[in-house]
């Protein structure tokens, strides 16, 4: 048996270096004050693509979800469109977690009676009320980037998985391309906060975006890193020119 490369416990950049309470705390507040218009900035400030790429992540599991057995669970769920587009073609259950109150409480409302295979719970992705071994699939999308400690949530997401589960993590990549790669980077670092900041009327999450993206690492390092914990046939997808990435795999 190889010996397991080690993870260093970098997260978010918010809260105070190293101490994973005020970090979390902060990512806690910063969602609070956005869920309001949380919706809409996604899909505005993505141009709707956001949209397409979890539906692209739902359609990756089709066939875990297509199994009137299977039971997946979305962390870091928000107002839950991942938890809603993967419900919309499992036979199975699915369930959102978040450990963002004013989140999940907008989820609610959002999937109504129309999601009868979707529930919600409040919970923090680095301690979830899953038992080992219990899950089909596990799924985030856009929250992997805010967890205060990278290593410990993929060993949780291992953990409640079965072997043979699977992982997707959808998350802001680095973009690819010698002429659209600088165009998006001076959206995304110059237009995108100054837009989210005045639409969403808070100026803290849409500077701290950019800022948590350059720091997170990018397809080929978090590759190695779900490697590094024990997932095998790695795969990653990049969507629009890498702006996104799918990384999927399979607990051994």
């Amino acid at each position: 048996m190889t010996e397991r490369a080690p993870l260093t416990g970098q997260g978010t950049p918010l809260g105070q270096a190293g101490d994973e309470t005020s970090a979390a705390a902060a990512v806690r507040d910063m969602f609070a004050a956005v869920a309001p218009r949380y919706d809409f900035l996604n899909h505005f400030l993505s141009l709707g693509r956001d949209i397409a790429w979890r539906r692209a992540t739902a359609r990756a599991l089709g066939e875990i979800l297509k199994s009137p057995q299977s039971r997946v669970a979305d962390l870091c769920c928000g107002t839950g469109d991942l938890t809603l587009a993967l419900a919309k073609q499992s036979a199975g259950l699915v369930v959102g977690t978040d450990f963002c109150h004013p989140m999940l409480t907008r989820a609610r409302q959002k999937a109504g009676a129309r999601a009868r295979r979707a529930h919600f719970s409040e919970a923090d992705a680095l301690r979830l009320p899953f038992r080992d071994g219990s899950l089909d699939a596990v799924t985030i999308a856009f929250g992997f980037r805010n967890l205060t400690s990278y290593q410990k949530g993929l060993e949780e997401m291992r953990r409640v998985l079965k072997s043979g589960g699977r992982v997707a993590i959808l998350e802001f990549s680095r973009v690819c391309g010698p002429l659209f790669g600088p165009l998006f980077r001076c959206y995304f670092r110059c237009v995108l906060p100054t837009l989210g900041s005045w639409i969403s009327g808070t100026v803290g999450p849409y500077r701290y975006l950019p800022d948590s993206v350059s720091q997170f690492p990018d397809q080929d390092a978090l590759t190695e890193k779900l490697r590094a914990v024990g997932f095998r046939e790695v795969r990653c997808l990049n969507f629009t020119g890498g702006v996104a990435a799918l990384h999927l795999g399979e607990k051994g």
